[in-house]
């Protein structure tokens, strides 16, 4: 049995003016983003990514945001220098990890809310697919207490890959 490819097919009714809002894509991963809070939680979806990114010879972009409003961060600019000090090893840990498997790999380290950053940095840097891991609450927890996960999946303008 041999395959065959489907028929892509044009748009048949686009009015004068009407833009084609959604721009035909390869299909193919080239970059594919590590979003880590770099706590124990996100260790699976690092793993993860990590080997998706190998297998499909993509490169990673591992990204953190630092989020001046959480009660552990403080909002003091020294506080927030504090944290990028103590971050930037650790990113560039996992960054290391992923170069000693053959994958093109940077970091990138950003301020403000996570959810939003890491939409907003996937869309700035042209990612195909997002790899971030997920605390395991119930739906009320994520309700009552936020979800960066879930405000990326439902923002994200790519495929979103939550690793439990």
């Amino acid at each position: 049995m041999t395959y065959a490819e489907p028929a892509r097919l044009a748009p048949t009714s686009l009015s004068a003016g009407e833009p084609n809002v959604r721009p035909r894509r390869s299909g193919r991963v080239r970059t594919v983003m590590l979003a880590t809070d770099l706590t124990p939680v996100s260790d699976e979806a690092t793993v993860q990514a990590i080997d998706l990114a190998a297998s499909l010879g993509a490169r990673l972009l591992v990204v953190n945001v630092i989020d001046p409003t959480s009660r552990g961060s403080g909002t003091a600019a020294s506080r927030v220098d504090q944290l990028r000090a103590e971050r930037e090893p650790r990113l560039l840990d996992v960054v290391g990890r992923a170069r000693a498997q053959g994958v093109e790999s940077t970091f990138l380290l950003w301020t403000g809310e996570p959810g939003r950053s890491i939409v907003a940095a996937a869309e700035a840097e042209g990612v195909d697919l997002i790899v971030l891991g997920t605390r395991g609450l119930d739906r009320a927890g994520r309700w009552l207490l936020g979800s960066v996960s879930d405000h990326v999946v439902y923002h994200a303008r790519c495929p979103v890959m939550v690793a439990r």
